[in-house]
């Protein structure tokens, strides 16, 4: 049988996590293994050199789930080393609360447990609800029928090496309100971050939320702001191609060379 494990970085209790866990039971056995408090905005954090406590437990209808006090990313790398029997199938990340497009792939948990799995050779997907005050489950029953229809694909097709998907997912209320799906590119945040002096000595990073140009054609913004799904590939090759050539230019050389 299909194996799969089910991620995120809300929390193994966040309503999100348990529509995406009940959606995928239709594909295979599911398991959760997620972390034991919300790590929104984590990123790709490995916990090395700290002891890393766990629990087991059933969310939901009964699904296992491996409870983890660390990130999202240590999640997958604990569940691949040992922690949950056997090769998962695939991996799915998700559903998040809030979506993650353009340069909020950097900060996400969500994003970051794919990748996770990608660096250890499994296909993994990330699903984001673009709704960040989404509390109640059946704030998730779009996302959660989106979610299966693409998982399926990527089990029966496969993922290029160390490439994941993005998916985000407009809040609408009906899946007959989606207008379709798009293949995108990640667009450009524009951050409205300030600090904030809370006491002496204390400072917390508040402000608006972000915006972006949702004009820009072809972009994960500009697709879910017109309730398409947005489908971004995402590679962890990281390099800037199309920069090397002018870089080769600036002929760097070392003072003793």
């Amino acid at each position: 049988m299909t194996s799969i494990i089910v991620t995120n970085d809300d929390g193994y209790d966040a309503p999100g996590i348990l529509a995406l866990a009940e959606a995928m039971r239709n594909l295979g056995a599911v398991q959760v293994c997620a972390p034991a408090t919300n790590q929104s905005a984590s990123g790709h954090k490995i916990t090395l050199f700290q002891d890393i406590a766990y629990s087991r437990c059933a969310v939901g209808d009964g699904i296992p789930a491996l409870v983890v006090s660390g990130s999202p990313a240590d999640c997958i790398a604990l569940a691949l080393l040992g922690l949950v029997d056997g090769k998962p199938d695939i991996v799915v990340s998700g559903i998040n609360r809030g979506e993650n497009m353009a340069q909020d792939l950097t900060y996400s948990g969500t994003v970051t447990a794919a990748l996770e799995a990608a660096i250890n050779g499994i296909p993994a997907v990330a699903f984001s609800l673009a709704q960040a005050k989404a509390d109640h489950p059946a704030d998730y029953r779009v996302a959660a029928e989106v979610a299966p229809a693409i998982a399926e694909r990527v089990l029966k097709l496969g993922l290029p090496p160390y490439t994941i998907l993005n998916v985000n997912i407009p809040p609408v209320k009906r899946i007959e309100d989606l207008r379709g799906v798009r293949l995108t590119r990640q667009g450009v945040r524009i951050y409205n971050d300030c600090l904030v002096h809370v006491a002496d000595g204390i400072v917390r990073i508040g402000g608006e939320p972000p915006t972006a140009n949702t004009d820009e054609l072809g972009t994960d913004v500009w697709a879910v702001h017109r309730d398409y799904v947005s489908i971004t590939p995402v590679h962890l090759d990281m390099t800037a191609h199309q920069f090397m050539a002018d870089l080769e230019a600036w002929d760097i050389q070392l003072p003793s060379c």
